[in-house]
Formats: structure tokens, sequence, C-alpha cells
């Protein structure tokens, strides 16, 4: 089993920056994607970034340039660097790692973007 914990979530002005932080333990292999997925209200959940193991990263379209996702393999943790947020950026921000090909998820994390 492999337990996720995100942190660092909460209210935000538009423009603004906000980092997310997502901790990993349990059996965890020595190689693994890890990634952020959103949902917003009434929307279906949605990839944001993910990242291998060995560091090669994938940004969904909408966040390309804004957003930088990174991990420390050491600490099974990783984190997504937000900038110029936007309103429709608002969402609850779920964390996810992927090994021997079953999905892990985290509770998540809300985000709001609002002035």
């Amino acid at each position: 089993q492999v337990q996720l914990v995100e942190s660092g979530g909460g209210l935000v002005q538009p423009g603004k920056s906000l980092r997310l932080s997502c901790a990993a333990s349990g059996t965890i292999f020595s190689i693994y994607t890890m990634g952020w997925y959103r949902q917003a209200p009434g929307k279906q959940r949605e990839l944001v970034a993910t990242i291998t193991t060995g560091g090669t990263s994938n940004y969904a379209e909408f966040v390309k340039g804004r957003f930088i996702i990174s991990r420390d393999n050491a600490k099974n943790t990783v984190h997504l660097q937000m900038n110029s947020l936007k309103p429709e950026d608002t969402a609850v921000y779920y964390c996810n790692l992927y090994q021997l090909r079953v999905q892990y998820w985290g509770q998540g994390t809300q985000v709001t973007v609002s002035s």
C-alpha cells in the first residue's frame, strides 16, 4: 500500500503563486511516476503535470509556462510550483503515484484563486 499526503493549498489572489507538496510513504519501488491532477466543481478530474523517476516531466497545455513540477526521489516527494495563478485554476488538486500499473491518490487539497 501507498499513502499520499498533500499540503500547501489555500486561497490566493490572481497573479500570485502557490506551492503544493506531496509526500509518499509505504511500499514504494524504485521506478514510479508522480503527478498532480485537479478537479473543479462540475468537471472531470484532469491531468496537470507528471514527472518520472528520471525527471521527465509532462504538462497540460493550460499550465505550460506557469507551473513547474519537481520531485525528490530520496524523500519520495513531489512539488508543484504554481505561478501566475488564474481564477480558472481553482480546483481540488490531487497527488498521484503510479507504479506497477496501480494508481494511488491523495485526499486532495483545495486551491482557490480569487480576489
